[in-house]
């Protein structure tokens, strides 16, 4: 009975040193060392290989090393075969510091202000207290929840969309279309936390962004293709939006020449937001195959309908 684990090969050491000693039962091998793919029964990978079913014949269980599954091909996973997506505590606290930090970044105009360093200006802004500050987080999930609870604690008045419904103590709750329009409306600053579905593929957008207040800051910690790269360009040069602090880009590493490099009230980072920690995520891991062998509910089961 084997393990086998395809992705950043640090981490890999750490888990096999874990498994080692909490699962010696388990052969655990690192991508892709595998003698005999007939043994696979657990795979973790961020992108899995190829031809999945027909290697890993007697496979049960697929995990994703991060908080979200799109870059898997769900219809090459056999249904019968449970896919578990990545929550950990490590992951969890990375993106609430980055949203944070994002959050406060465009509160107190630290793009505007980065501009103006670098042109030698010394301009002031009047300060704006949180408490009158409109924080709008997209996406509900595990991570939405924990980033609208932290902001909460700073003063800003937040509330959250998705498309089921949540009760957070302190935050406004929005459903559904007619819920989304409505907390667009009232959304200073906007975090994508959204997964990435064939719903929300392009739904940050000129439609979107036109619903913001005028001059509303966009934070994407989602997925690059939740994003419509022109769109966002449009709304920046039209002062609809006012700045945009991205994480994430349709194409990764962004080439090196792309307008977002250089665009004044674009900030970028190469999608850090949230990096599942080696030993937190290992035990994760290690109580899912737990669960798994009694027959107890696993953390972080995807559903293959909704694509999270």
């Amino acid at each position: 009975m084997s393990f086998l684990y395809k992705s950043e090969p640090l981490r890999g050491a750490r888990w096999a040193e874990l498994f080692a000693a909490r699962a010696p039962e388990i052969d655990f091998h690192i991508w892709p060392a595998v003698d005999d793919p007939s043994q696979v029964r657990y795979l973790a990978a961020w992108q899995p290989p190829e031809n999945i079913a027909e290697t890993f014949p007697n496979l049960e269980l697929v995990f994703s090393v991060g908080a979200g599954v799109d870059q898997f091909d769900l219809s090459c996973i056999p249904e019968h075969i449970p896919v578990v997506r990545m929550i950990e505590p490590g992951l969890i606290a990375g993106v609430v510091e980055y949203a944070t930090l994002a959050v406060l970044a465009a509160h107190r105009d630290w793009i505007t202000y980065i501009a103006q360093q670098q042109q030698g200006q010394w301009r002031p802004k009047p300060v704006c207290t949180a408490d009158s500050r409109r924080v709008g987080v997209m996406g509900m999930g595990v991570l939405g929840r924990a980033v609208l609870e932290k902001l909460r604690d700073f003063g800003f008045r937040c509330a959250g969309w998705s498309r089921s419904e949540h009760n957070l103590p302190g935050i406004e709750c929005y459903t559904g279309e007619q819920g989304l329009e409505d907390f667009l409306e009232r959304s200073d600053i906007l975090v994508c936390l959204l997964p990435l579905t064939d719903s929300t593929r392009g739904i940050l957008s000129t439609e979107l962004f036109r619903q913001l207040p005028k001059g509303a800051v966009l934070i994407n910690m989602g997925r690059g293709d939740h994003l419509i790269e022109e769109d966002l360009l449009d709304a920046l040069y039209r002062d609809r939006l006012s700045a945009a602090i991205l994480d994430v880009c349709s194409v990764e590493p962004l080439p090196k020449e792309h307008i977002f490099w250089r665009h004044p009230r674009i900030l970028l980072t190469p999608h850090i937001a949230g990096m599942t920690q080696a030993d937190s995520s290992a035990e994760i891991v290690l109580d899912n195959l737990r669960r798994h062998r009694e027959g107890a509910p696993l953390v972080g089961l995807v559903n293959r309908e909704r694509g999270y």
